[in-house]
């Protein structure tokens, strides 16, 4: 997808890397991470599926879901594949152009899910704080234009970093340290001027990632004054409970990258099999969790997914395969 002119360099592929120290039980560790993909293949496509077949779901907030499920995905076949490569068969080398690919995608898929985790969040709020205008405010073309919004920011932001890739010289070394490419660790390998390529960077993530979390507080604040502004018990219970399944998928999502940075910054020096196993969970976790989160915490999914997985025989009541 982005041809590069790897003549003019001493290294014609990067070489990712497995967990620092742990080679020897690679093939171990793959089992947990092989367990991990199948969930996310199984959990994120059957959300999708029942979102696409059951009309009742064509909601804003199933919508939103499904938009969750599909970067969940995209996500995980652009990261999971490589680990698992590397586990199974030491298989670390990817050239240049493929590489500059891998880091487009996870980077686009990440910032992708973090807008419509913020997009969930004002979902949350205009279901509690106008619950009587909810499907006026949030109608099927709203839905349709938030999505097309987060597709285009996500492409202006994301299509300079391979470009200005690119441009540089790598003669330093070759070795990524993590087992995917990624905008900042790649740039670490460059003998060129990098400081175009560094603030770039770091302006896509405070004005993705890092300003989505804001306003994702900022929702959050103004849905708990409308919380408190309820005069019963049960109903500020009710109206929190609707909340939970999102606020677990913020949590998932930004709590590692989060500490990850403070560590890098402010933490001690630790093993860097620990870091690695850190950036690992920012990107394989949430993937994996949020599907589950979610029917767990949400009745009409679970209903429907019920539903879709069982037949009725020909005089017969349902028979379910879940059991």
């Amino acid at each position: 997808m982005f041809p590069v002119n790897s003549t003019s360099y001493i290294f014609s592929t990067f070489l990712v890397t497995g967990i620092p120290g742990l080679e020897a039980i690679h093939v171990w560790i793959s089992i947990p991470f092989t367990v991990m993909f199948f969930i996310t293949l199984v959990g994120n496509l059957t959300i999708l599926m029942v979102i696409w077949r059951e009309h009742t779901l064509h909601v804003p907030m199933y919508l939103f879901l499904a938009m969750l499920a599909a970067s969940d995905l995209g996500l995980s076949l652009f990261t999971f594949p490589t680990m698992l490569r590397i586990f199974w068969l030491n298989a670390r080398e990817l050239s240049f152009s493929a590489c500059f690919t891998q880091m487009f995608f996870i980077h686009t898929f990440q910032d992708f899910e973090s807008a419509v985790i913020l997009a969930m969040a004002f979902d949350r709020y205009v279901a509690i704080s106008h619950p009587l205008h909810y499907s006026s405010i949030l109608t099927n073309s709203v839905i349709a234009s938030i999505g097309l919004a987060i597709f285009v920011r996500t492409l202006i932001v994301q299509v300079p970093l391979p470009i200005l890739l690119r441009r540089l010289c790598f003669c330093r070394s070759n070795v990524l340290s993590h087992s995917y490419c990624l905008h900042p660790d790649i740039i670490k390998l460059s003998c060129s001027n990098t400081r175009i390529n560094s603030i770039f960077g770091l302006f896509v993530v405070l004005s993705t990632m890092g300003l989505d979390f804001l306003l994702i507080l900022l929702s959050y604040v103004l849905i708990l004054k409308t919380v408190l502004g309820i005069a019963s018990h049960g109903g500020r219970l009710k109206a929190l409970n609707t909340c939970i399944s999102h606020l677990c998928a913020v949590v998932l999502f930004f709590t590692p990258m989060i500490c990850l940075s403070m560590l890098h910054r402010f933490g001690p020096k630790l093993p860097s099999h620990i870091y690695v196993l850190m950036a690992n969970m920012h990107f394989l976790i949430p993937p994996v969790m949020n599907p589950i989160v979610y029917v767990v915490k949400t009745k009409q999914i679970r209903d429907k997914i019920l539903k879709v997985f069982t037949i009725k025989g020909p005089g017969e009541s349902r028979i379910s395969f879940i059991t």
